[in-house]
């Protein structure tokens, strides 16, 4: 896939990985680029990209990616103005770390983690970005319909493609029951929306991050870092979201790479 003109719909751009892949694609050439985050963060990042470019391809559009209203909204503009977006990348996810079950310290009594938390993380870091991804696959077969085309077929080349940010938790990982299992839940939404959207010429793939260099990983302390992350780390590093958004990029042109890459600087969880 030629991403040269092509718009994209990024969530999470304001910070962290989001902010890595919008500046990526802007760089490499893409024709429009929407910047959706929830914080005013990604007024300053258009501007920042626009200026340096010196050219108008970003984009900020500010609101809650869970909200349904919001999502039609900004595509709704995005496709008014450039076309049904062909990338759609929706990064945006929150992270409430706690272990599964604990002894409370006040009442010594066992306590489990918060069910409201649960649905919170899974709204974000799951169903939104499903939500995000069917809109995009919805868009580009309306657009076609519109036009009178019926199923793809492969001379025309790739219409679009999504990618989702999954994460090395599934493979398990302390204190993210919740995490993890919306990270997993995203590997079913990508296998199964991969064999439906290719009738409309759009292709999906994950990605999954190790510990990346971002807000997210930071809040975790510089002491945990260095006792839980680093030395089961082969790289004995923080992932740069330069590199993530690298190998994002990569995921997008070569259309022969499918299902899942693991970019996880060698973590494996320890016991």
């Amino acid at each position: 896939m030629i991403i040269k003109g092509k718009s994209a719909v990024i969530t999470g751009a304001g910070s962290g990985i989001g902010q890595a892949v919008a500046t990526e694609l802007a760089e490499r050439g893409v024709g429009a680029v929407a910047l959706v985050d929830s914080s005013e963060s990604v007024i300053n990042l258009a501007r920042s990209i626009n200026d340096r470019l010196e050219r108008p391809v970003a984009e900020a559009i500010i609101g809650d990616v869970t909200d349904a209203a919001f999502r039609a909204k900004a595509f709704d503009l995005i496709s008014s103005k450039y076309g049904p977006p062909s990338i759609c990348i929706p990064a945006a996810g929150i992270s409430h770390d706690q272990p599964a079950v604990q002894i409370d310290e006040a009442s010594g009594r066992a306590v489990t983690y918060p069910v409201e938390k649960f649905r919170e993380l899974c709204e974000v870091n799951l169903i939104a970005p499903a939500a995000w991804a069917m809109e995009t696959v919805a868009r580009i077969a309306d657009e076609r319909r519109s036009r009178g085309i019926g199923p793809w077929k492969a001379e025309e080349g790739i219409q679009g493609t999504i990618i989702f940010l999954g994460a090395v938790s599934p493979h398990g990982n302390s204190g993210q029951v919740a995490y993890a299992a919306s990270k997993a839940g995203l590997e079913g939404v990508a296998a199964t929306l991969t064999k439906e959207a290719i009738n409309f010429g759009v292709r999906c793939a994950v990605i999954h991050p190790g510990y990346t260099d971002t807000p997210m990983t930071r809040a975790l302390g510089e002491e945990y870092i260095e006792k839980n992350i680093l030395p089961y780390t082969q790289l004995r590093r923080l992932i740069a979201p330069s590199e993530i958004a690298d190998a994002i990029y990569f995921l997008l042109c070569n259309s022969a790479v499918s299902g899942q890459l693991w970019a996880d600087a060698g973590w494996h969880p320890h016991a």
